[in-house]
């Protein structure tokens, strides 16, 4: 079994779809289609012409992951975002939970100031 780098990807060069699809948490055929979205994706192929995605071609997949799915940007945000090198802005907090953590908070400190 291969070394894994702090960002869950195994140390190798190449990676072929079905690795690379259960590495980002996504479908195989989603990344066929942000393949399609991303120009900067170009999958080599192996010699039974299966896709060979590159260790940075896989980085780029779960960027691509974090910003549609966790932080909610349309695939041309994240494409915008990614071709222009910026990093990507904190996700922005609802109140209702930005309240619920205060509450946790100050339930914590009142427990504390309580006890004897």
């Amino acid at each position: 079994m291969s070394a894994t780098a702090e960002n869950g990807i195994p140390d190798r060069k190449y990676f072929r779809i079905g690795e690379a699809a259960e590495i980002v948490g996504v479908e195989s055929h989603v990344l066929r289609y942000w393949e399609s979205e991303f120009p900067m994706i170009r999958p080599e192929r192996g010699i039974s012409r299966q896709r060979l995605y590159r260790r940075r071609d896989v980085e780029l997949f779960v960027r691509i992951r974090e910003l549609v799915h966790e932080q909610g940007y349309t695939l041309a945000g994240a494409r915008k975002l990614i071709s222009s090198g910026a990093p990507a802005p904190a996700a922005p907090q609802d109140s209702a939970s930005v309240l619920r953590r205060i509450r946790e908070e100050l339930e914590d400190i009142r427990k504390k100031l309580m006890q004897p």
